[in-house]
């Protein structure tokens, strides 16, 4: 297949939009007190100090919560609001009963990207940032949720205010398309053939405060202002929107549709594009969730059997960069991760991609050998896997096949047999179908 596409120029924001620097000032501005509150906590955070409570959201305790308004002039329920909102932003990660500084809030005052990038997570939140009130129907809540990424970016191509009748006429006839989506009866004989009926309540719920309640949430978290019966973004609000808008014209451009795809399936899509279509993929993919659950779903396709996925999952991974380093350092110690893992904290700490391999021990180096060679058995040609020989670190074939018999990879009888059939000279070729089948019958 050829998988050539077309150059795409680097998309440029729309004309009046500041420059990053002004919108990290913004943002900046915006999560001050949520900031504050999580440097106040960060002593609190550490192990052996009781700041956060065990339900398993890292809420703050009672005590730590007056203690941290008696101490920043604030009142209790101030600091509990920035303190959501600076989980929400990363400032704060939860992991189960225990809440510690985020890496957001290291690089806070010094990167730029770090800081927008916590405002589009608390973008993205809003929902949560300013629950509904309690007498709203949850299901047409749910609906209105689906249908305001539209009615953001009408407000984004307006660029201006926008009078709430229009945007509620825009929202009515959004939710009335995702109530037919859901009722559409399928092709072919059913059992039934009735149609699913939307809940009545929720098709009865007037829209207007909803409408309402969804703008002021994002006027809450710095997206829009909304007063006088009209909406309008702010620099950030607009910018975040466009920036949605490019990802997704990013993803429409994929052979495969890759960004609605889980992470298996992504990355299997990507295994034939050239590298930089690829990155393209992984970041449009990874820009569609939340970085903590992208790179937990990221490893968990490096853990399959497929070692083509392990490469490509860890080349996904350095494009999320930093905030995957916890998760990366936290499977260091397992085979099969192990080497890709040292690899790739190796070059995050700088060390250049060409030298990172020394970092790996000789059987380390040798166990990725053999995963690589099942990556390549498994979807190369054979003259690829012949190639591969030329990348291990032994420097003889009986060195290599001794060390490779002995390194424990599962995949090592498949690849040697893979090699054997595929090598064009007969002596070696036996050589390694005789190690192959001393490694199959445990022999020596």
């Amino acid at each position: 297949m050829n998988q050539r596409r077309s150059r795409r120029p680097a998309p440029r924001p729309p004309e009046g939009t500041p420059a990053p620097a002004e919108l990290a000032r913004m943002a900046r501005s915006g999560l001050a007190g949520a900031a504050r509150v999580a440097r106040w906590a960060d002593p609190s955070l550490r192990p052996g100090h009781d700041g956060g409570t065990s339900d398993g959201r890292g809420t703050l305790s009672d005590a730590t919560a007056e203690r941290a308004a008696a101490e920043l002039g604030l009142t209790p329920d101030q600091v509990r609001h920035d303190w959501d909102t600076a989980r929400l932003a990363g400032l704060v990660e939860v992991h189960g009963d225990i809440a510690r500084p985020g890496w957001r809030l290291r690089a806070w005052n010094r990167d730029d990207s770090a800081v927008l990038r916590g405002w589009v997570a608390l973008f993205d939140a809003w929902s949560i940032a300013h629950p509904e009130a309690a007498d709203h129907e949850p299901a047409a809540v749910a609906e209105v949720v689906s249908a305001m990424p539209q009615v953001l970016s009408f407000l984004q191509l307006s660029a201006g205010p926008v009078p709430m009748e229009q945007l509620l006429d825009l929202l009515e006839q959004r939710v009335t398309e995702l109530r037919t989506e859901r009722c559409e009866v399928p092709y072919g004989p059913q059992p039934e053939p009735l149609p699913q009926q939307p809940d009545a309540t929720a098709v009865d719920t007037p829209l207007a405060p909803l409408l309402d309640w969804a703008l002021h949430a994002l006027a809450s978290v710095g997206a829009l202002t909304y007063g006088d019966g009209h909406a309008t973004l702010t620099p950030l609000g607009s910018w975040a929107v466009w920036v949605k808008l490019e990802q997704i014209c990013v993803a429409a451009q994929s052979p495969a549709g890759n960004i609605e795809q889980n992470a298996e399936d992504m990355l299997r899509g990507c295994s034939q594009l050239r590298p930089n279509a690829a990155r393209a993929e992984y970041r449009a993919w990874l820009a569609a969730r939340p970085v903590g659950s992208a790179v937990a779903e990221l490893l968990d396709a490096a853990r399959g059997e497929d070692a083509l996925l392990r490469g490509l999952a860890f080349e996904a991974l350095r494009v999320v960069g930093g905030p995957a380093e916890p998760d990366v350092r936290a499977v260091a110690e397992k085979t099969p991760l192990r080497p890709y893992a040292l690899l790739w904290l190796a070059e995050h700490d700088g060390i250049d991609p060409e030298d990172a391999h020394e970092v790996l021990t000789r059987e380390e180096a040798t166990w990725m050998w053999v995963d690589t060679a099942a990556a390549v058995a498994d979807h190369g040609e054979a003259p690829l896997l012949v190639r591969h020989l030329e990348s291990a670190v032994q420097p003889t074939i009986p060195a290599l096949l001794d060390e490779v018999s002995a390194v424990g990879h599962p995949r090592t009888v498949q690849v040697l047999v893979a090699l054997a059939a595929a090598h064009p000279d007969p002596a070696l070729a036996k050589a390694v179908r005789r190690a192959a089948f001393q490694v199959h019958t445990g022999g020596s």
